[in-house]
């Protein structure tokens, strides 16, 4: 180690001590005990321009152990990088300031307690829930394959980047993470490493009172590579550790560093240096073991920064150079692939894609909604070429493979394919499409519903994000039938729903899927959630009814009254707008003036302007009458207190489809009988 390494490792521990300190809060030990290795990588190893952020063929660190922020806010000041507007343009000013480094943790600062995407340019994904972002980094990995394979040429080498993330004993516990490896493993991906920092201690004390296997031996039966490095302090042993990644073209790789949480402070291997600060005396001391001046806090000595610039800087400016040459380059000899590649990274589609989206005839016996987002989804993808994407192991139920001609398999020696099967593993499945969204390919995966429970810690991260994942769910309801209670859903519909930034949408037909699909295909910044029914929906007569398009809208009139202003509104969405079209013929039967409703996205409904939502929904008109297999947790927001609603109040039951309906209370007659005792005098 020459004395610039290790001021520069010293330095870095100097910043995260002095921003937990200042905070009073936060996470000092895993920052000091794995900066040499975190270092190494940066300044030696990493094809990263701190200048261009998102140049497309950079290498993606992931920091998954994100109660470690301060290592990674301390290594985007030093290196300088620099800030990517929401547009996507780089600007001028610093990512991380030191003056943002003083406010770690406050309102509105750069630097957060837990890395967050969108917010602080050099963050690669959110990260805090453990497990996650080595999760994601699959994702990435997948998406530096399947770009290779798509678009690198023999003449042109465009995409071989590597992906690092940096985990810790609370990855390797979390099931998430043994899902992902597992197929990492499988899939033979070996531009992914994974750094294990193995301090060997969690917030209840040492590792061993919960945590006592082979991790090594583990990963060598997932298939990866696995190298050790004894001390995080022997940088030499540390960059071996990386050749030997470098050198490996067949397995990921695991490299298991053993290292000392807090190492230098009084605390040194102590739970005590978890998550809490050092305090005064305890920063003092420490700085004083690393031969850091101990009353100077934010001390960055001379030499540093410009050390930063003559490595990664200098190495990642000159990489990144040399990719835009070769791109012009390519764009010559590939103006198509070319033409892709910058829409990719734009988040744009290509000219004219709306044209493959089919229409469907009206048809009394229909298709279930999971078959039409099936024909949908392939026209899209036919159309779109860097959609992919596949199931947790239920793509035949699901409908998601892609069939045309030339679509694939992603499969361990063939990384070109669009269809990927994840395996039973629905938890990795949502993680691995958040990352390749992240890589601006657009992904999907799929399950039945009841199994997004599986998910939604994934689920809930690409909102936060705001990354375009789509979430494909079929089995929507009691509709499952026999399955049984097991596997039918009633909460979670509402669980979705109460996600922020979450577009959830139940198409009630085969043209309202159409149309989600191409609101879902255009979102650049907002996951979607499509719930799809198992069993058929009749393709609504669309000359006599509401257009499919007011799916954009999130809800629409459907079927209206020709006498004025409706006494009861009916609203539905998926499965259920069918028999809500029942009960309104019954009603109109009756005299009785009403509305129908379909309400395929509540979330973009809310979004209208009132003029349009008080048009759908008149404030006059209070009776109302909500209709949904699921729970009905939510619908009082748009029923109101003079309103009611036919859902579900329990779990479901094993049975035929139709007598569950009746048990249940989902026929027209028991709709229309809760809107006639609404609108009855009295």
């Amino acid at each position: 180690m020459t004395d610039l390494d290790t001021l520069s490792v010293n330095t870095i521990r100097g910043l995260c001590m002095d921003a937990v300190q200042k905070a009073h809060s936060g996470h000092p030990g895993t920052p000091m005990g794995m900066a040499p290795v975190a270092y190494t990588l940066w300044q030696r190893f990493l094809r990263f321009d701190p200048a261009d952020p998102i140049w497309p063929n950079r290498d993606r660190f992931v920091l998954s152990e994100g109660h470690a922020s301060a290592l990674l806010w301390s290594l985007l000041h030093l290196t300088g990088v620099r800030t990517v507007d929401p547009e996507y343009e780089v600007l001028g000013r610093p990512a991380v300031t030191l003056d943002d480094l003083k406010s770690f943790r406050q309102l509105d600062s750069r630097c957060p307690g837990h890395p967050e995407y969108r917010w602080t340019s050099g963050v690669e994904t959110t990260t805090g829930p453990l497990g996650q972002g080595v999760a994601t980094s699959v994702g990435m990995a997948i998406a530096g394959q399947w770009l290779a394979a798509r678009y690198n040429r023999d003449d042109f080498t465009l995409f071989d980047f590597d992906v690092y993330a940096l985990a810790g004993d609370g990855c390797m516990m979390e099931g998430v993470s043994s899902e992902a490896a597992s197929l990492a493993g499988h899939l033979r991906l070996s531009n992914l490493c994974w750094i294990y920092d193995s301090n060997r201690v969690t917030i209840e004390g040492h590792t061993d009172i919960a945590f006592t296997e082979d991790v090594a031996a583990r990963f060598l039966a997932y298939g990866w590579n696995v190298t050790t490095v004894a001390d995080a302090n022997d940088l030499g042993r540390i960059g071996r550790a990386f050749h030997s990644f470098r050198a490996e073209t067949a397995r990921p790789t695991l490299i298991l560093v053993h290292s000392h949480i807090g190492y230098g402070s009084p605390v040194e291997d102590s739970p005590k240096a978890h998550g809490a600060p050092f305090g005064p005396e305890g920063v003092k001391a420490t700085k004083r073991a690393l031969g850091l001046p101990p009353d100077a806090d934010f001390h960055i000595p001379d030499g540093v920064p410009d050390w930063f610039a003559r490595g990664i800087g200098a190495r990642g400016g000159q990489l990144r150079s040399h990719w835009e040459k070769t791109f012009d380059a390519y764009r010559g000899a590939y103006p198509e692939l070319a033409d892709e590649l910058e829409r990719i990274q734009r988040r744009e589609l290509p000219d004219g894609w709306e044209t493959a989206l089919p229409a469907f005839p009206a048809d009394p016996k229909g298709l279930a909604s999971r078959d039409s987002s099936g024909q949908v989804l392939n026209a899209v993808a036919k159309a779109v070429p860097w959609v992919l994407g596949g199931s947790a192991d239920l793509a035949p139920s699901t409908k998601t493979l892609l069939t045309f001609g030339g679509a694939g398999d992603f499969q361990p020696y063939d990384h070109a394919g669009r269809n990927l099967h994840f395996g039973v593993r629905e938890h990795a499945a949502a993680a691995v499409a958040n990352g390749m969204a992240l890589t601006k390919l657009r992904p999907y995966w799929s399950g039945f519903l009841i199994f997004s429970d599986y998910a939604k810690a994934a689920i809930r991260l690409s909102a936060l994000m705001e990354i375009p994942t789509v979430h494909i769910f079929t089995h929507d309801s009691i509709g499952v039938g026999e399955d049984g209670p097991t596997h039918q859903p009633v909460e979670q519909l509402a669980g979705l729903r109460a996600t922020p930034g979450l577009l959830v949408f139940r198409p009630a037909d085969a043209n309202e899927v159409a149309e989600t699909w191409r609101v879902v295909a255009g979102l650049r910044r907002a996951p979607a959630a499509l719930v799809l029914s198992r069993q058929p929906l009749p393709t609504l007569d669309r000359a006599r009814l509401g257009a499919a398009t007011g799916v954009a809208w999130g809800a629409y009139v459907l079927a209206d009254t020709d006498r004025g202003e409706p006494e009861v509104i009916l609203l539905a969405t998926g499965s259920e707008v069918a028999l809500a079209l029942a009960a309104h013929e019954e009603l109109t039967a009756e005299g009785i003036a009403s509305r129908v409703v379909s309400m395929p996205c509540w979330e973009l409904f809310d979004r209208q302007p009132r003029e349009y939502r008080d048009q759908v929904l008149p404030p006059a008109v209070t009776r109302r009458v909500a209709v949904e297999e699921a729970s009905t947790f939510g619908w009082d927001r748009y029923v109101g207190a003079d309103g009611a609603v036919v859902g579900m109040h329990t779990f479901g039951a094993s049975a035929p489809l139709k007598q569950l309906l009746t048990k249940f209370g989902f026929t027209p007659e028991r709709v229309a009988q809760v809107a006639r005792e609404l609108v009855a005098p009295g």
